[in-house]
């Protein structure tokens, strides 16, 4: 189901933005239709990355991925990157999203007094800061092929109302 926004709220692009990023949260995922699902995980991934890097997605998204399995999620998310004209943000997942994932779940199965742990969990951070040292690095690229993409399907995911 979409969710309804009044035309006088969609004025410009930016209005156009703000609503998508603002309606986002209240699409309950996954749904039937498999667009928007698409669109849940690209602007997930946008907003989860954007406020705490991979491990903020990894703890707020950690049920979804697991249900759809790492393999489909990456297929999913690097197919709407490149949709949207950002193939060096899919580069980057492509690089390090699956291993992350690992490490993600050994982490979080490894019990704290392990030594063993203390060495996964080094390991993971490294490579976080790695992944999201190469997102930042990009600048806000994303934001502004989000931008443009949002103000192109907006009455695909958005109900216009008067």
């Amino acid at each position: 189901m979409k969710i309804k926004v009044k035309r006088s709220h969609l004025q410009n692009s930016d209005d156009i933005w703000n609503a998508i990023l603002s309606v986002y949260g209240e699409y309950d995922f996954p749904t039937k239709d498999e667009k928007l699902n698409d669109f849940f995980i690209l602007f997930n991934y946008f907003c989860e990355i954007e406020s705490g890097g991979h491990e903020c997605l990894f703890n707020w998204f950690s049920k979804d991925i697991e249900e759809m399995g790492i393999q489909t999620y990456l297929n999913r998310l690097t197919k709407m990157l490149r949709k949207v004209g950002a193939p060096e943000y899919a580069k980057i997942e492509m690089n390090y999203l699956e291993e992350l994932w690992r490490l993600f779940l050994a982490v979080e199965s490894s019990g704290s007094e392990e030594s063993h742990s203390e060495n996964l969990v080094a390991e993971f951070y490294m490579l976080i800061e790695k992944a999201d040292g190469e997102y930042r690095n990009l600048g806000d690229k994303l934001s502004e092929r989000l931008s443009i993409y949002a103000t192109a399907i907006y009455t695909e995911v958005l109900e216009i109302v008067e």
